[in-house]
């Protein structure tokens, strides 16, 4: 199809008005290899679910190598644990135990912001970083709960069941939500799916997290001023109007300590923000507060009551919580609604956060592996009275910071978790919820990325839109709905980006057979009697009609120019289709269209360059016949030097 091999003469340079006269070849546009339709239904779904090629290792390999490999891609502790030694332990020990002494007051904490009794935050830091030890593939990702994920869990169960008033069943949603997310999470890497999340694109998440962040430290206020009676709302309004409206509640007591320790604990983040190898000092500060903090409350619960603490938390390990799923029942969507946007998102953190650190050490973090391995945590961790957990960015920096080595470090804090939760849970009876309410806001404070906010408006303006969108979302709609408005902005800049793809004019940078855009190039310059268009994107039925108007446009506006400026009659309308990845029937119609209107105005429409697939399905459709042996070149510039030899051997001018 297309063109036999041949020589003609032509100009130097189409737009050259010299007499010297060069040979340009013409080359072929060719048909891919034949492939039946299952060899083409194999190649793509290979290319969508399987980019990776898991299976490329296992070939040419013997059973015993099949089976040694096929263990080490189902439980990535097999591929580092037989290289393991003393050496990579003491490291591991040494990192294991600094997040522990940042786990266990953040557990605490995040249990309390996801309205749940601060043991869940024990407990949720204790089986996930175990079953993320033998499953996980990242070497430094510290798993447990985490600010975003309480955040919306909290919100979106508190709407339609109080927390206080109806604890076991909200006790019982939260687990059944951290199942429910634990199986779309798994789900999603078993079927290799992961591509949905990235609906999450950054600018959402930018701007997602920031208003939660505020949305949280709004909420810290609580415990900050010592209020008891405190919204169950997480919009903003709502939110400043009961602070102010409990003003007769405010602590001094609770705002001096909390003050006091806040600002240590900003500092200390500080200090280890500007030296990173003083990573230790923000690490152990909030345990240290604690600790610090208990004792203080310790020391004089005798001369005053207007310091809230925990009170009593039970020792012992995770009780079973299967019995406490709620498969049946009014709330069961809620459940199912709330564990698949939990899930989202704690997916998408856990493995940003693991890419982030793997890129730092050169290894690579599998996104399908990751996302089972977080799955069947929250699966496991909701029948052992967990609630969602993932990977945190705080604790994996500190992980990192510290010198972990393998995963060894989860099982490392577990275990210091485990000696927490059997003989030093009495220890916590007096910790006051100012100072839980301290480290929260501390840590939430890291995620308004205002930076990241500011680059956006440089570079993209819609993603800006977009991220703002969903701050503004968060902010005074709702957590959830915050999200699905900014969700949806990134769908209409998909579909617009589909529907209304960008068409540019080309012309030649003279002394070369290189056509580039107009508007970027300023030495580029029309040919005479061409009309050069390029197309970038698929065409579809989505665009078809768009890009077929568009083009017809384009003519218009090309002869309306010719006749102010008397110039050379417009010929042959060229479209290069280098960038045209896919085309659909109504594609192949349209095109069809375009080239009868097209005769029909005495201008003749070219093809050039059409990829493999768009080519197999231009020349099945019959569009090739109908263009002739002039409708169809490899590039542009031999599309021109071909036909300006045709027209002057015609007599053309």
């Amino acid at each position: 199809m297309g063109h036999g091999t041949n020589r003609v003469e032509d100009m130097a340079s189409p737009n050259n008005g010299t007499a010297g006269e060069t040979v340009v070849e013409i080359h072929s546009v060719c048909l891919p290899p034949k492939k039946t339709a299952f060899q083409k239904l194999k190649k793509r779904v290979g290319d969508v679910f399987f980019p990776d090629d898991p299976l490329q290792r296992f070939r040419n390999q013997t059973w015993r190598n099949r089976v040694i490999l096929g263990l080490q891609s189902l439980f990535p502790i097999f591929t580092w644990g037989s290289q393991y030694d003393l050496k990579l332990l003491r490291s591991d020990v040494i990192s294991g135990l600094t997040i522990a002494s940042l786990a266990i007051p953040q557990g605490i904490s995040y249990a309390k912001l996801a309205n749940l009794p601060p043991i869940v935050g024990l407990y949720s830091s204790f089986v996930p970083p175990l079953i993320y030890a033998v499953l996980g593939s990242s070497r430094h990702l510290a798993v447990g709960p985490v600010s975003i994920a309480s955040l919306v869990m909290g919100s979106m169960l508190s709407e339609s069941v109080s927390p206080t008033q109806d604890s076991i069943l909200y006790l019982k949603l939260a687990f059944t939500s951290t199942f429910f997310a634990g199986v779309f999470q798994a789900s999603l890497g078993l079927l290799r799916l992961g591509f949905m999340i990235d609906f999450l694109s950054k600018a959402t998440l930018i701007g997602f997290t920031a208003g939660a962040a505020v949305i949280v430290s709004l909420q810290q206020l609580k415990g900050l001023l010592g209020i008891v009676h405190f919204t169950g709302k997480m919009q903003i309004v709502p939110v400043m109007s009961s602070v102010f409206n409990h003003r007769s509640e405010w602590s001094w007591e609770t705002i001096v300590m909390g003050i006091g320790f806040l600002s240590i604990l900003l500092t200390t983040r500080h200090i280890s923000m500007r030296k990173p190898k003083l990573f230790w000092i923000s690490a152990a500060s909030p345990l240290a507060s604690v600790i610090i903090s208990t004792l203080l409350v310790y020391l004089i619960r005798s001369k005053t009551h207007a310091i809230s603490f925990i009170g009593h938390l039970p020792k012992g390990l995770n009780p079973p919580s299967l019995n406490m799923l709620y498969f049946s029942g009014a709330h069961l969507a809620l459940a199912i609604k709330t564990g698949i946007i939990t899930g989202i998102l704690s997916l998408t953190e856990g493995i940003a956060v693991g890419r982030t650190f793997a890129s730092l050490k050169n290894y690579q973090v599998n996104g399908n592996k990751e996302m089972m391995a977080i799955g069947f945590m929250n699966m496991a961790g909701s029948c052992t009275s967990c609630y969602v957990t993932t990977g945190s960015f705080s604790r994996s920096a500190v992980n990192y910071n510290a010198g972990a080595k393998t995963a060894v470090s989860n099982i490392v804090m577990a275990s210091a978790v485990l000696v927490t939760l059997l003989f030093l849970m009495p220890l916590f009876y007096y910790t006051p919820n100012v100072i839980l309410a301290a480290i929260i806001l501390t840590a939430v404070i890291g995620l308004i990325d205002y930076q990241a906010a500011y680059k956006l408006w440089k570079v993209d303006k819609f993603d800006f839109f977009t991220c703002l969108c969903s701050f503004f979302g968060v902010l005074f709609v709702s957590v959830p709905l915050g999200l699905a408005i900014a969700v949806g902005v990134s769908v209409i800049k998909i579909l617009l980006h589909v529907t209304r793809p960008n068409t540019s004019e080309f012309g030649n940078i003279p002394g070369t057979q290189i056509y580039q855009s107009l508007g970027r190039y300023r030495e580029a310059s029309r040919i005479p009697g061409f009309l050069i268009l390029a197309i970038e994107s698929p065409i579809y039925f989505a665009n078809s009609t768009y890009l077929q108007d568009r083009i017809l446009r384009w003519a218009r506006e090309e002869e309306n120019r010719i006749k102010e400026n008397n110039g050379t009659t417009l010929k042959c309308i060229i479209l290069d289709m280098t960038a045209v990845s896919a085309i659909d029937t109504s594609g192949l119609e349209a095109v069809f269209e375009l080239r009868r209107r097209l005769e029909k105005q005495s201008l003749q429409l070219v093809l050039v360059n059409p990829v493999g697939t768009v080519m197999e399905k231009l020349h099945k459709s019959k569009i090739i016949e109908a263009l002739g042996l002039s409708g169809l070149y490899l590039t542009v510039g031999e599309a021109v030097a071909d036909l300006s030899s045709t027209w002057k051997a015609n007599g053309q001018p």
